[in-house]
C-alpha cells in the first residue's frame, strides 16, 4: 500500500487545485455558435487549451505568483530536477 505524502500541516501533498474551465457560454461570448457543440468536442477543446496554457506561460506564471505569495524556493535546485518541465518541447 502506497503512503500518501503530507504537508507539514498534514494536508495531502499531491492534491490538485482547479485553475480554470471552459463552457459553451465562453464560446458564444467570443462569437461562436455553441448550441450544437457536443460534450466530446468540449472535452477535446478543454484538453487542448490546457496543453496550450502549459506551453504559453503556466510554469512562468506559477513561479512569479509563488514568489509573490512568499513561497520559498529550494536553494540550489534547478526547476527540471522536480520532474516537471518548464516547457513541453
Amino acid at each position: 500500500m502506497k503512503s500518501i505524502k503530507k504537508t507539514k500541516e498534514g494536508e495531502n501533498y499531491d492534491q490538485a487545485f482547479p485553475i480554470t474551465s471552459v463552457c459553451r457560454a465562453d464560446l458564444e461570448s467570443i462569437g461562436f455558435d455553441a448550441e450544437d457543440v457536443d460534450d466530446g468536442t468540449m472535452l477535446t477543446l478543454a484538453s487542448k487549451m490546457a496543453d496550450a496554457y502549459c506551453d504559453m506561460g503556466f510554469w512562468e506564471s506559477l513561479e512569479v505568483l509563488a514568489g509573490h505569495y512568499g513561497i520559498k524556493k529550494i536553494e540550489g535546485r534547478k526547476p527540471e530536477e522536480s520532474g516537471f518541465p518548464l516547457s513541453r518541447e
